[in-house]
């Protein structure tokens, strides 16, 4: 049991401490380098380069470099590039327009590293050079562009710098990716504040002809349905004298139902007018005389 405890523990140490440090060795031997995705080793020796790997995995150097491969990671050297794609933003470089108004493009740009022995070797400052080269090329493509262009047409101006600027970059390693103008906006603060003051009078006007025009359009409809309103009422008071005359003629036909319905009608008359009812005999003229001089808002029946 004892030797089985013993030879697993011994297997442990090797596996955890002793196979990375073999690794390691190794390494420093110059046997093997792994280049991970997007990466590039470029093998310096003696001032020349000797070997580039950009290929994911695991290498043998032994079998690129030869003999040289015991020694690079002693007195030479290993540059790992990163080839990923890289972003940048330049906000507001100055141009001015073909109108002279000064403005600012805020444009966004793609890059990445094509060439990892020119961007080592050729520039001491590949990227910032790059950053300058696209500054430089806003301002030669889009000065003096019509104001209106400028506002609208981003798609042309961001070909226009991309054309413009590519042929230059790659000779540093690096290589354009998409370009794009982000922003257009203007620079002085006296302009903008005019273009604000005209753009909230243009709306106040906007509104105010808005709200005229509604105006009129609920006086058109009010005074079309009063129109067609007095026309009907025209319509119902030139007939009715047509119908209640063609009512009272029937009615005239039947005696009795004539009577009977003028006494109703005198009746609801004498109801509706809330004067005070005096009832009096027959015969009393003189009676009736002095209380129609007393009131004369007091209605007299005689029974």
């Amino acid at each position: 049991m004892n030797g089985i405890f013993f030879a697993a523990f011994a297997t442990f140490f090797v596996c955890l401490i002793g196979f990375p440090i073999l690794l390691g060795i190794a390494r420093l031997l110059g046997l093997y380098v792994i280049v991970q995705e997007r990466e590039c080793h470029v093998f310096v020796l003696f001032g020349k380069i000797v070997g580039t790997i950009d290929e994911p995995g695991l290498h043998f150097l032994w079998a690129r470099l030869g003999i040289k491969a015991l020694i690079i990671n002693w007195i030479g050297r290993d540059y790992v590039v990163d080839l990923s794609l890289d972003q940048y933003y330049l906000r507001s470089e100055a141009v001015n327009s073909e109108e002279g108004a000064p403005m600012g493009i805020g444009i966004w740009y793609e890059m990445f590293i094509s060439d990892p022995t020119a961007y080592l070797f050729r520039n001491a400052d590949p990227r910032g050079s790059l950053t300058a080269n696209v500054s430089n090329s806003v301002v030669r493509c889009l000065s003096n562009l019509p104001l209106a262009e400028m506002l609208s047409d981003r798609h042309a101006m961001s070909t226009a710098v991309r054309n413009e600027v590519s042929a230059k970059s790659q000779d540093w390693g690096y290589k354009l990716g998409s370009v794009y103008v982000r922003k257009v906006h203007f620079r002085d603060l006296g302009m903008i504040k005019q273009i604000e003051s005209k753009v909230v009078n243009r709306l106040r006007q906007v509104t105010s002809a808005i709200k005229q025009d509604g105006v009129n359009q609920v006086s058109i409809i009010a005074s079309t349905a009063e129109r067609q309103a007095a026309v009907e009422f025209a319509k119902a008071g030139a007939i009715r004298p047509s119908i209640v005359g063609n009512a009272l003629d029937k009615i005239s036909q039947d005696p009795e139902v004539a009577t009977a319905m003028f006494d109703i009608l005198e009746t609801q008359n004498i109801l509706e007018s809330k004067a005070r009812l005096t009832i009096l005999p027959k015969g009393n003229e003189l009676l009736a005389s002095l209380l129609a001089t007393k009131s004369g808002d007091t209605t007299t029946v005689r029974t």
